[in-house]
């Protein structure tokens, strides 16, 4: 994939922000410009939400701004085999996720969740959920325990990578590969058999879908969003 001018600046100016190498990020555009939330939209609306803040380059989740326009994250545009990178970072307490392959069809989902798979985000020895098999940091929310842990302490930055291409799933966490799966095939539907979608109609059934920050509530920083089309 060849960088437009405009995408070429942007990671430019990303990189000498976070000292991301250049190999790093090769063929690699970004999803957040580190100034404004263009590109990204509140699910089911045509806005953003005010709890959602741009500060110092990250993509803040501030609960306490939340108004009735809360809620999740997710980009303007559908994505099907990609590789994507962002940094994450919790407060004490926190949960988020990372969600992927969402069908934005407010009127018949009423929650990205509804449909997309999860990288889960969170304190681990903070929160309750974090207690929980298939709960932890980097898991694929309740469908596989992502091993080894390799998630940083409460309040450091994360980086997490999601590899989705055509049946192969790959989570990688702090550079630690932690789960992979295969997805559409009779393997996931036995994950998400014995899971808490198993009667969610339409949940983990789309190759093509929107990406999405979640808002859970707690307060959550995002940054260095990246993704290259596989």
């Amino acid at each position: 994939m060849k960088l437009t001018h405009l995408s070429a600046i942007l990671l430019i100016t990303i990189m000498s922000s976070s000292n991301i190498k250049a190999q790093d990020t090769t063929g690699f555009v970004p999803l957040f410009d580190g100034k404004t939330k263009n590109g990204w939209h509140t699910y089911g609306l045509n806005l953003s939400g005010q709890g959602w803040k741009v500060e110092n380059g990250t993509l803040h989740l501030d609960p306490k701004a939340k108004k009735n326009d809360a809620g999740d994250l997710v980009t303007d545009k559908e994505y099907t085999n990609f590789h994507l990178k962002v940094d994450w970072k919790v407060a004490p307490g926190a949960n988020s996720g990372i969600l992927f392959h969402i069908k934005e069809d407010p009127a018949k989902y009423n929650q990205t969740y509804s449909t997309g798979p999860e990288m889960q985000v969170i304190d681990n020895a903070g929160h309750p959920d974090g207690k929980i098999i298939k709960h932890h940091a980097g898991d694929l929310y309740d469908l596989v325990s992502g091993s080894p842990e390799a998630v940083k302490p409460v309040g450091e930055w994360n980086t997490a990578e999601i590899i989705s291409s055509g049946e192969s799933l790959v989570f990688i966490l702090n550079g630690v590969k932690i789960v992979t799966t295969t997805q559409f095939d009779e393997n996931w539907k036995g994950l998400i058999a014995g899971s808490k979608f198993a009667k969610w109609e339409g949940f983990g059934t789309f190759r093509t879908g929107k990406i999405s920050l979640q808002d859970h509530g707690n307060e959550v920083w995002f940054r260095n969003i990246l993704i290259k089309e596989l």
